[in-house]
């Protein structure tokens, strides 16, 4: 079977978390699970997240927005990974890489100068 979009951005995300040997899970939903969880969850360095995998411009529904922000409110990290900026995961877990909230501009020299 081949792999969707989807779960080519979470092989990733898991690939970024075993590089920190970070503790992680992707937890069941539907009969003893609960709705709008996020995809990966789990704990680094003492700090819990939550990470939801969404391919190409995929968006999140109201109740996955819901648990995120109980996240965010219980001082978790909480993020929405694409195939675009899964460099995220490690920024916001380690405080290592580029700030994705800052903007990156390419100087390059032209012909005049």
């Amino acid at each position: 079977m081949a792999a969707t979009p989807e779960s080519k951005v979470k092989k990733k995300v898991a690939d970024v978390l075993k590089t920190l040997s970070a503790y992680y899970f992707y937890p069941a939903t539907g009969g003893y699970g609960k709705s709008g969880v996020p995809d990966i969850v789990g704990c680094y360095e003492g700090k819990f997240f939550g990470i939801e995998c969404k391919a190409g411009r995929g968006k999140t529904t109201p109740l996955q927005d819901k648990n995120l922000k109980d996240i965010d409110e219980a001082k978790g990290i909480s993020l929405v990974v694409n195939e675009n900026n899964i460099d995220d995961v490690l920024f916001y877990l380690t405080g290592k890489g580029n700030d994705p909230r800052q903007l990156e501009f390419d100087f390059k020299e032209t012909e005049n100068g």
